[in-house]
This record gives C-alpha cells, sequence and structure tokens, in this order.
C-alpha cells in the first residue's frame, strides 16, 4: 500500500481526516475520525500498561504545554534548537539542507554536517533542488522550530513563552516533586503522553511528521555507572513493546547515531519501513546528568538524589525513551492492513492486534425485521464491557467486509437461534471462522482474545 492510497482509506473508513477541510485544509495538520481516536486511545492504553503498569517504580505525569520560558533556556531549545534552511533560487522552494544531502547520498550523511559543510557539499556535488532539478541554493541558515506565544496583554519579549517542542522538560521539572511524593528509590521512570509543536520546514509524509503531535515519553533516572545497562534494556523493550503490538519485525531495525549530541553517551532509533523509506518511531537516549545539571543551574533549586543506603549526593542519569504516537499509529495501520483475494471475491481487511482494534465486537441481525429487537438488546449488553458497534445496513457479506476493513475483531450474528436458544454466531476477522456460542460465554471468549 502506497501513501496516497492510506490517506484515502483512512479518510474513507473514518480513521484521520484532513484538518480544517471544510475551510480548504490547512497544511499537514490531521483529525482522528471515531475510528482514528480509538486506534490511538488504545495505542496510548497499550504504552501505558507496558511502560507504567508492568514496571515497578514507573509512575505517569501530565505536565502542562506551556512552561516557564526559563525551562526552555535550561534545555538549549531557545539557542539551538532549529534545521538548517535552504532556498532555491529559481523555483523558492525551501528544504532542510541535512534532508537534501540525506536523499542524495541516500544515506545520514547530512546529519553530521554543520551548515557550512553542507553548503559546501550541495554545491560541489551540484545537488539538485526535488521541485526544479537545478543546483542555485542561497547560503544554510538556521530555522527556529519553537512556536512563540504571549501571555498577557502587553506584547513584549519579557512576555514570550512557547509551545513545547517536546515532552521530556515536563518530567525533568518533575523530577523532585515524584521522588518526594512516590518516596522513589533509584532507579525509578517517570513517564507522560502529551502534545508537542514544531514549526517543521518540511513536514508531510501524511501524519509521520507533522506540526502538532503526541509522545509517549519515558525518563529513567539511574546512577552513574547503570546507565549503559539500562539504556540497553530499554532499547530492546521498545522494540519488543511494537513487536507485541503485531508489528512485523521484518520492518523494524535498529538505527545507532552516528553523530551524538554534545550531551548524550548513546542514542539509538527504532526505524519501521514505510512506503517512503526507514522512519523513526522510538528513540532511545543516554542523555547522561546534562538535563537535571542544566536546571539545577537555571532554576538555583538543586536536582541531586540523597542515597538512602550510602548517604551520597550525586545528580541522576537519564535514560530516554520515547514514542512517536502518531507515527506508531501509521506503522501500526500499515503494518495491519493486508488485501485478500478469496475464492469468489476479494476482502480489504486491517489485521490489528485485538486490543488496538477499534471496535472488538460488531452485532448483526441477519434479519432487520425479526432479529433487531434482540440484536440492540445484546449491543447494550456487550458495551459494557468493550467497545461495540451495531450494524444492520446491507447483506450479512457486506457488513462483514465493512468489518473486516476497520479491524473488528469479531463479528457476531443475531438469528432465529438466539431468540429460541440463546446462542449466537460469532465470526473471527483474521480466520473468517465461526463458531456457534451460548450468549453467556461471549464476554469472557471476548476479553480472552483481546487481551495485551
Amino acid at each position: 500500500m502506497n501513501m496516497d492510497k492510506m490517506v484515502n482509506f483512512c479518510k474513507n473508513y473514518g480513521f484521520i481526516f484532513p484538518g480544517s477541510e471544510i475551510y480548504g485544509g490547512l497544511a499537514n495538520t490531521w483529525d482522528y475520525g471515531p475510528l482514528g481516536a480509538r486506534l490511538k486511545n488504545n495505542v496510548k492504553d497499550a504504552w501505558r500498561k507496558r511502560f507504567i503498569q508492568e514496571r515497578s517504580n514507573a509512575y505517569e505525569v501530565d505536565a502542562d504545554i506551556l512552561m516557564h520560558p526559563r525551562v526552555w533556556e535550561a534545555s538549549g531549545h531557545v539557542a539551538s534548537f532549529s534545521d538548517p534552511l535552504i532556498d532555491c533560487k529559481e523555483c523558492k522552494m525551501r528544504v532542510r539542507a541535512d534532508n537534501l544531502v540525506n536523499d542524495f547520498t541516500d544515506s545520514s550523511k547530512g546529519d553530521a554536517m554543520n551548515n557550512e559543510e553542507l553548503i559546501e557539499f550541495i554545491r560541489d556535488n551540484k545537488v539538485p533542488c526535488p521541485s526544479c532539478g537545478k543546483c542555485n541554493f542561497t547560503d544554510v541558515r538556521d530555522f527556529k522550530l519553537m512556536f512563540e506565544t504571549q501571555r498577557g496583554v502587553v506584547k513584549d519579549k519579557q512576555n514570550t513563552i512557547y509551545l513545547r517542542p517536546e515532552n521530556a522538560q515536563g518530567e525533568y521539572v518533575n523530577f523532585l516533586n515524584v521522588q518526594r511524593t512516590m518516596r522513589c528509590k533509584l532507579p525509578f521512570s517517570i513517564g507522560q503522553i502529551g502534545k508537542a509543536f514544531r514549526n517543521e520546514i518540511t513536514p508531510g509524509n501524511f501524519t509521520f511528521r507533522t506540526i502538532e503531535f503526541e509522545q509517549m515519553e519515558y525518563q529513567t533516572f539511574c546512577k552513574e555507572g547503570s546507565d549503559s545497562e539500562i539504556y540497553n534494556y530499554f532499547k530492546n523493550y521498545a522494540l519488543n513493546f511494537y513487536k507485541d503490538l503485531g508489528v512485523n519485525v521484518d520492518n523494524l531495525r535498529f538505527h545507532d547515531h552516528e553523530k551524538l549530541a554534545h550531551y548524550a553517551k548513546e542514542a539509538c532509533d527504532i526505524e519501521y519501513k514505510f512506503p517512503f523509506g526507514w522512519g523513526e518511531i522510538n528513540g532511545t537516549h543516554n542523555r547522561t546528568d546534562f538535563d537535571l545539571k542544566r536546571h539545577m543551574e537555571y532554576s538555583g533549586v538543586s536536582q541531586e538524589y540523597l542515597d538512602p543506603e550510602t548517604n551520597e549526593k550525586y545528580v541522576p542519569y537519564v535514560i530516554e525513551s520515547t514514542c512517536g504516537l502518531d507515527r506508531s499509529v501509521l506503522a501500526i495501520l500499515f503494518d495491519a492492513y493486508e488485501e485478500e483475494k478469496l475464492e469468489k471475491d476479494s476482502r480489504e481487511v486491517l489485521k490489528l492486534h485485538p486490543f488496538l482494534a477499534p471496535y472488538k465486537v460488531s452485532v448483526l441481525p441477519l434479519v432487520k425485521k425479526y432479529h433487531s429487537e434482540k440484536a440492540k438488546e445484546i449491543y447494550n449488553i456487550l458495551n459494557k464491557s468493550f467497545m461495540t458497534s451495531y450494524d444492520e445496513t446491507g447483506s450479512i457479506g457486506k457488513r462483514y467486509r465493512r468489518n473486516d476493513a476497520i479491524g473488528t475483531v469479531f463479528c457476531l450474528t443475531v438469528d432465529d437461534n438466539t431468540i429460541n436458544n440463546n446462542t449466537v454466531t460469532l465470526r473471527d476477522r483474521d480466520t473468517m471462522e465461526q463458531i456457534t456460542l451460548d450468549l453467556n460465554d461471549v464476554t469472557d471468549y471476548v476479553m480472552k482474545r483481546v487481551k495485551f
């Protein structure tokens, strides 16, 4: 499936819509529809279960999007959070210079270059503009990625605040609060799911790169010396998370960073093989003690941890594991979508992990006139335990196909036997096999299947 087909699929079935569509849209903004919102929330719930619930000493926070501007000075974002912008003098197209080099060399060579090295390479190798094909570019300049806004009634520099470009700082500034209130001993973790905003030069590839997005951030605070072991642990932990969600391992790979940020000791991405190529869906970073030391410097508040066993004071190291939520959802959709040829026809089927499926069961009256009353009664019962849909329009075969396409795990058919014997027919999405169950056994049967 190519990207255009995925965009159409998501729009037609209610997963993702263009943002502000009735006004002609707003570039690189997307609204999640009824099914997309359910899928997205199910991915969040899976992450919470795996990274918070199933781990000891792991806690979730929900920090405000708007933070004190000094937070972003301490983090380095105000001074250096930018992309290398370059303009084509012929067609006026704006592109990232590092991406231009990477696409030309089919590598990550551009990531390791500064602005001067980028423009020298582009001109020496006559790298063409992706729009007009000519090589006539401006010098490279820094393009600030943070969105600025104003707090209060007076618009001046003193009242400038920022939409957060990442969630991690919310975990760092709450390190002491969580450690104190939860009585934490190292190592412990703080996680957060939330929106972030970046004024990207070249957003695109559907929901892979947008100006507004969600992250599932996870910071583990630990003692120096244990950091590399924990870093390697979370590299594999994140990979297993995607495998357990049903993502094909052949479409996943590690990409270790050749060029490290000045504060980083180790860094690695998990990439998924999208139609446009390999793209990052998770990043694991050994950030050392940089972040807490910077906040200690800029706030004047000590971020030291007192070891209760040794009475030693030190600033913890941080191991970060971040999943891009929107990117993860997109990868899951691509990985789950199949077109199957059958004996007499074909079908679209979204073979999502049952836990992720927007609907676990769809209740279908075989004949609307005779079975809808009982079917609605069953729908109202099942909906109390899991997300259930009701569909009485069209032939039973067409209803099966509609539910296959949106990933519904089971179709439950209500017929005369339901009324007379209290039994229903349950059809499996993946195998299309049908079994007869007592109505009283349906909930337990489905709940066992949709566990994560």
